[in-house]
């Protein structure tokens, strides 16, 4: 099986069983952002979790070190995205984006905020009445390091 495969059997089993991403997140002991996103193949899981996974899921035993190993991470089926929900987050970095970037360097200096050294988390909030999505990014700020020689 290759990598699209598994995904593929994930969300097929998982919704077959009932179960939610939070549930198969509390499985492994994993936030439950980080394990969605590794569960549709942006991170490698450990040896351990990805049996408990396939276990959970029934998935065969060649999933598993597929589920651990190194995935190719980012893309998307298109250049800009389709999905509604991904769209609008696409189109909030393309209006404040340029905003971030510069406040980040006006409080913190030259340098990025890591993807690596990251939390992401996803809330809820009530305003007014109505439902509202928190998404908090966490991520350490890496000093561009110039070479001064």
């Amino acid at each position: 099986m290759n990598r699209d495969e598994i995904t593929a059997a994930i969300i097929s089993s998982r919704l077959a069983k009932g179960l939610t991403w939070q549930q198969l997140a509390d499985a492994i002991g994993r936030p439950v952002v980080w394990t969605t996103a590794a569960l549709l193949g942006q991170h490698p899981l450990t040896s351990d979790d990805a049996r408990q996974i396939a276990d959970l899921l029934d998935l065969p035993a060649e999933a598993v070190p597929v589920l651990a190993a190194v995935p190719y991470r980012g893309g998307l089926p298109t250049a800009v995205p389709t999905d509604p929900t991904i769209y609008r987050l696409y189109e909030a970095l393309q209006v404040y984006g340029p905003a971030l970037k510069e406040l980040i360097h006006e409080q913190f200096g030259d340098g990025i905020m890591s993807a690596i050294n990251f939390k992401l988390d996803i809330g809820r909030t009530n305003h007014d009445g109505a439902d509202h999505v928190v998404i908090t990014f966490d991520g350490k700020f890496l000093p561009y390091d110039w070479p001064t020689d």
